[in-house]
């Protein structure tokens, strides 16, 4: 079972408002009679709610919110819980929410780091995926409020998403999108991407999340929020159509954008602000009021009645392009300088031959009670001690990290090398490795999803245009790409002085792209023969 974490860590954190039950009436009465899909009343208090007739277990308003006759008075009930952020200054959750933020899934995020190892580099990271999570939940809530007010959605996007004709339950829909934005990074392993490659085949943080989303715990306390919570929907609307098993109508398909989304995504924006907060760097900011703001659900003319033209995707009106330019700079200048630093990479990589050599059968369990007792503070004692031990196979990746005796850089790629042979840094790891042993290098491609990235924008006079049609900027952006080679300390040295050789790049790079033209070339001419060869058998 996964019990919640003890409410007492909230002390400090929480600052309580008070509600009277005049206040608490007019609540409650803006939820509809109806919802949409229709949930399970998993108790006599969501029939209350509803004004349905209560159950024999007997619960009422006051038993879910305090009764005046008990030993709180009305001035006493507290509803709204405000956590101090570094970011937002403040960021609020209900009561009902809070049971979720208690309990053992999101509280262990405190121990998860955002950045795995990056304070090595820079100090001041050492921010958890637990405030990345509540950051996220609270941009979550306020781009579905503008996206969906009444007055930002166009008569054409009603015709196609009914849900928005029915503001009454909005205020479901809210709830369940900020706790998919709450609960998307439940699934993250210890010191977060830097380990996910040591998970056994078909795991992923993603499907990890989706099923402590769904464990009997989580469901237990999405049954008892008011209103209830479909866990399977919060599920696939946390990780999103590309890693869900799930079907996404459009109405999803929107919401999940929320979270999840390429261009506005809330995950993205909050890791961007939160990041360069606390590495200290200015990269990572922009003006992230102004883009909810003009937040919208857009749709491109469909000149041919093409159903999928017609899907609205969020975009944002002309006023917000400048920024949500600045939007995707920072993250751009953000890989470049804070993700793909080289010494926070050469971490990632000694961390991941640490717990290959210390972890049973070198990889991670997928099981969830594994998962949910294992964290940060397990690994770091592991590398310390692992670290003193000579005898351990994993002393000499611990020793590294513990005592900052990390490889070092001996390349990093340049645009004209790329003009020579696509994948420069493999062809120098290929000689370093052949020159003083594969385990002496280490070599890191890193490319994330990056240059001109496509979005709705909405012109001042209506008409719906390409994001990459209206900026030159955002049709310019570079993708993120590192191309790294490192190579143990006492090796530096003469490593450096080969590849600093007066055209020794050039020729090398120059000799891989005629290797492998040459490899294409044998396996084009032996293709025939290959089908032939099939044919034959069938």
């Amino acid at each position: 079972m996964l019990k919640a974490a003890s409410p007492l860590i909230w002390a400090p954190l929480m600052l309580p408002t008070s509600r009277n039950e005049e206040s608490l009436n007019q609540e409650l009465a803006v939820w509809p009679a109806r919802l949409t899909p229709e949930p399970t009343w998993a108790d006599g208090a969501h029939a209350a709610l509803l004004g349905r007739s209560t159950p024999s277990r007997g619960y009422d308003q006051a038993d879910v919110y305090g009764s005046s006759s008990g030993a709180s008075t009305e001035a006493d009930v507290k509803f709204l819980h405000e956590i101090r952020d570094p970011v937002y200054g403040f960021v609020t959750v209900n009561s009902h929410e809070r049971r979720v933020v208690d309990s053992a899934p999101v509280q262990r995020l405190r121990h998860v780091s955002q950045l795995a190892m990056s304070s090595l580099v820079y100090p001041g990271v050492t921010h958890k995926r637990f405030e990345h999570s509540l950051g996220v939940m609270h941009l979550a809530g306020e781009a579905f409020d503008v996206l969906t007010r009444q007055e930002n959605v166009s008569d054409a996007v009603r015709d196609v998403v009914p849900e928005l004709n029915e503001p009454d339950n909005l205020p479901y829909w809210k709830s369940v999108i900020r706790m998919a934005a709450l609960c998307h990074d439940l699934g993250h392993l210890p010191f977060s991407h830097a380990a996910e490659q040591i998970l056994p085949p078909g795991v992923t943080h993603e499907t990890l999340s989706e099923e402590l989303i769904l464990s009997p715990d989580m469901e237990e306390i999405f049954a008892s929020m008011i209103p209830p919570l479909t866990p399977k929907v919060v599920a696939k609307l946390a990780v999103g159509p590309s890693k869900s098993r799930e079907n996404f109508g459009v109405w999803e398909a929107i919401l999940t954008e929320i979270v999840t989304g390429d261009a506005f995504g809330v995950d993205r924006m909050d890791y961007l602000l939160r990041d360069s907060l606390h590495a200290g760097v200015a990269y990572g900011r922009f003006d992230y009021l102004r883009i909810l703001q003009t937040l919208r659900l857009l749709q491109m003319s469909a000149l041919e009645n093409d159903e999928a033209s017609l899907a609205p995707s969020v975009g944002v009106q002309q006023g917000g392009l400048n920024a949500a330019e600045a939007l995707l700079l920072a993250r751009y200048f953000m890989f470049s300088q804070v993700y793909f630093h080289p010494v926070r990479i050469i971490y990632d990589i000694h961390l991941a031959d640490f717990l290959k050599l210390w972890l049973p059968g070198e990889k991670f369990s997928g099981k969830l009670e594994d998962h949910l007792r294992i964290n940060d503070n397990d690994i770091w004692v592991a590398i310390r001690d692992t670290a003193h031990d000579v005898s351990h196979p994993a002393h000499n990746p611990a020793q590294r990290i513990y005592e900052r005796k990390h490889f070092k850089l001996l390349y990093s790629r340049r645009p004209s090398d790329v003009e020579l042979f696509h994948k420069p840094g493999h062809a120098i790891a290929s000689w370093a490795k052949e020159e003083y042993g594969s385990d002496a290098v280490r070599y890191r491609a890193s490319e994330k999803s990056g240059g001109a990235l496509d979005f709705l924008v909405q012109e001042p006079l209506g008409t719906i245009a390409s994001s990459t049609t209206v900026s030159d900027t955002l049709r310019n952006l570079p993708p993120n790409t590192a191309d790294l080679v490192f190579i143990r300390p006492d090796l530096l040295e003469s490593a450096s002085l080969a590849i600093k050789k007066e055209d020794f790049v050039r020729d090398l790079l120059a000799q891989a792209a005629e290797e492998e033209a040459r490899v294409e070339d044998d396996e084009a001419a032996a293709e025939p023969a290959i089908r032939a060869t099939n044919e034959e058998d069938e």
